[in-house]
């Protein structure tokens, strides 16, 4: 065990402002500088040394373009740290209560880096599961023959997500405590559900919006009523 690692990176994100910028980059896009600071509430000074700190920890990775410097999540593996830190975190009632429009709407569909969550990442793992389209163990998941046909029917390819990453894994959703799909099969089901535009993003927020189509197609193929 690297207890020196572990405390560094507990440290990192232990921070208030540290948090918030990693909470804002769990819907897996790229944010600049000035965005993340906004969203963290600090200046752009303490926003460039929180910066420098998670890139130097392998936290965040930083991509030039232009004028301006993109951040986002390193690896899925952060994301998926900070995400059961959430479930940790939600054992305590929060300072805040989560309640009203803005909290139903994460809780019901959002991003968890490159996969969905919320009780719409939730159920689709369900139903996957559920009709014998997937096999879960607990190093990951394989899709059977009737998934394969399922999954082309949707339009989803797995395969064609580039990375190392497993193709099929669970991850904790930290709002429903049930697993949700990540891996490339989750990433190619969010793909997809992007490319029909059967989901749209909401701004400054992880939170998405079914579309009327999308509401139709979760009827109909996965049985869903979100």
């Amino acid at each position: 065990m690297n207890a020196p690692r572990l405390a560094e990176i507990g440290s990192l994100v232990g921070d208030q402002a540290r948090a918030n910028i990693l909470s804002q980059l769990m819907d897996g896009r790229a944010l600049t500088a000035t965005e993340l600071g906004f969203a963290a509430g600090v200046s752009a000074q303490t926003t460039s040394g929180h910066l420098a700190k998670l890139t130097a920890s392998g936290l965040l990775a930083v991509t030039k373009q232009g004028r301006h410097r993109y951040y986002r999540l390193a690896t899925p593996h952060v994301a998926r740290m900070i995400e059961h830190i959430m479930v940790v975190a939600g054992d305590k009632p929060a300072r805040i209560p989560m309640h009203g429009a803005r909290q139903e709407a994460v809780r019901t569909a959002r991003t968890c880096y490159d996969h969905l969550a919320g009780r719409l990442g939730v159920g689709i793992a369900d139903v996957l599961l559920a009709r014998k389209y997937l096999v879960l163990a607990a190093d990951g998941g394989e899709v059977t023959r009737a998934g394969a046909r399922f999954l082309d029917k949707l339009g989803v390819e797995p395969e064609a997500v580039s990375g190392r990453r497993p193709f099929c894994r669970t991850c904790l959703d930290w709002t429903e405590r049930r697993p949700h799909l990540a891996g490339k099969l989750g990433t190619a089901l969010a793909a997809r559900f992007f490319e029909r535009r059967w989901l749209e993003r909401q701004a400054g927020s992880r939170a998405l919006t079914v579309t009327p189509a999308g509401r139709r197609m979760l009827r109909e193929l996965f049985g869903l009523t979100l």
